[in-house]
């Protein structure tokens, strides 16, 4: 079965960076599509980033030009490189695979102080 395993959250610094892993496992074929997702308390879930099959990417206005999504194949892993990183970026991270159906991680923790 499709497992999805987060890490890489902590607590940083306003302006500093963190990587977040996602260890995918159990995938019957690639998937279309895998992503970031994140949830601030009291908030809906939002899309981050994407990356396609194809290697596409698409991002939120709110983390372009900070956020980069990544994937290695050989690894079977999706990262989230999180630059400049602002307050209004604490949430839970999530990861997101869409195959024949769709799969959630269990989250990561980011806080950012100010």
């Amino acid at each position: 079965q499709v497992q999805l395993v987060e890490s890489g959250g902590g607590l940083v610094q306003a302006g500093g960076s963190l990587r977040l892993s996602c260890a995918a496992s159990g995938m019957p074929f690639t998937p279309n599509a895998m992503a970031w997702y994140r949830q601030a308390p009291g908030k809906q879930r939002e899309l981050v980033a994407s990356i396609s099959k194809g290697g596409g990417t698409n991002y939120a206005d709110t983390v372009k030009g900070r956020f980069t999504i990544s994937g290695d194949n050989a690894k079977n892993t999706l990262y989230l490189q999180m630059n400049s990183l602002k307050p209004e970026d604490t949430a839970v991270y999530y990861c997101y695979a869409w195959l024949s159906s769709v799969y959630w991680g269990q989250g990561t923790q980011v806080i950012v102080s100010s």
